[in-house]
């Protein structure tokens, strides 16, 4: 009986640690336990808007007002991270990249220490933007901390600057800024712009960063809202963006009309719901003069988030529950599955210019 008793109190110990780890638990017909992390296998996620069809219908000189603020072979480029710490591959492989598209890379002090203060985070950006031989700054990678940064550059430092800021995810931070004072920004592969990108992603975003301006037609089955607008593209990361709303680097503060694109990464159907509610009840979706949506990667595939069950609340896709929750009284344009954001086919937007959405059935144009 003792044995028993132990035998069951270690059963019930590996059980609750690997419930504390965050795995799942199987109990096989022999009596021994395995278990499966909810991030070892891709076949626990379901992802939506990466396999969109989607080319480039051409390539066009940018027209704005900020014609002098683009590449050209040879200048200097500074690679930081104002996020969180990248690996010596992930810069290694981003400076090399730069190097190959004919830029003098600038490496930041404090790029990949394995400890940095947020001090240091912040003089690396400073530095970047007051030296006036760097022309762009590129990040290597996003995370989590960019708001920390920012909230300790004044915007006046950034408008002097003149320079484009490269990047996407915790990098959406970057981009409401410079939106805000008015500039130009780059949202686009970091370092998976070198190796992990469909090629035409990176020869995209190659040509952008050198005032050549993509433009885009996709095709989707998702059902979209028909129309044309025309405004200033603001956004990126969903969660990120919806965190600096009504900070003085606030995107949505633009009195210009705006396109809204916004995209997600490891979020269930619950939080992205909840996202979507605060730009709502913020007037951020009403303001808007069309929306695109992008891609949703990564998602959990157990069904978790189907929130309201009992209220007819369970959606079948992210899209089926924008759809139903979001878009039944709008009259604007709205696209679904723009291949931007978290997965390998990640085509450079340029955010804070003026940009015309047209949505017809079946397909959409993005042109600048």
């Amino acid at each position: 009986m003792k044995q028993i008793k132990m035998a069951f109190y270690a059963f019930l110990l590996i059980f609750i640690s690997y419930a504390m780890l965050g795995c799942t638990i199987n109990i096989n017909e022999n009596g021994s336990v395995t278990q499966n992390s909810e991030n070892t296998s891709a076949s626990e996620y379901i992802e939506e808007g990466v396999n969109t069809r989607c080319e480039i219908t051409g390539y066009s000189d940018y027209t704005g007002e900020n014609s002098n603020y683009y590449l050209s072979e040879g200048d200097k480029v500074a690679v930081i991270s104002p996020s969180a710490l990248p690996s010596r591959k992930q810069v290694d492989a981003t400076v090399e990249g730069l190097r190959k598209w004919g830029f003098v890379l600038v490496e930041g002090k404090y790029v990949c220490p394995d400890t940095c203060t947020l001090d240091e985070l912040i003089e690396d950006l400073d530095r970047a933007l007051s030296d006036p031989e760097i022309k762009a700054i590129f990040c290597v990678r996003g995370g989590y901390g960019a708001t920390e940064v920012m909230d300790s550059i004044p915007l006046d430092r950034i408008k002097e600057a003149e320079k484009p800021i490269i990047g996407f995810s915790d990098i959406t931070v970057y981009h409401s800024a410079w939106t805000n004072v008015g500039l130009p920004s780059i949202h686009s592969g970091m370092n998976t712009a070198f190796g992990d990108i469909f090629e035409d992603c990176a020869d995209a975003q190659r040509n952008m960063m050198m005032e050549r301006i993509p433009s885009y037609r996709c095709e989707t089955d998702t059902p979209m809202i028909e129309g044309e607008a025309t405004g200033v593209l603001i956004g990126g990361n969903l969660s990120t963006m919806t965190a600096i709303l009504n900070t003085e680097y606030d995107c949505t503060k633009t009195e210009e009309p705006y396109i809204l694109f916004v995209e997600e990464i490891g979020e269930n159907i619950q939080h992205i719901h909840r996202y979507l509610t605060i730009l709502k009840h913020m007037g951020v979706l009403d303001r808007a003069s069309g929306i695109v949506f992008g891609e949703w990667t990564k998602l959990p595939a157990d069904g978790s988030g189907n929130f309201g069950e009992a209220r007819g609340g369970k959606f079948t896709s992210v899209a089926d529950m924008i759809q139903k929750e979001f878009l039944m009284d709008m009259n604007v344009p709205v696209a679904f599955d723009f291949p931007a954001g978290h997965g390998n086919v990640n085509y450079p937007l340029l955010m804070g210019e003026k940009v015309k959405l047209n949505v017809s059935k079946g397909s959409f144009e993005i042109t600048y």
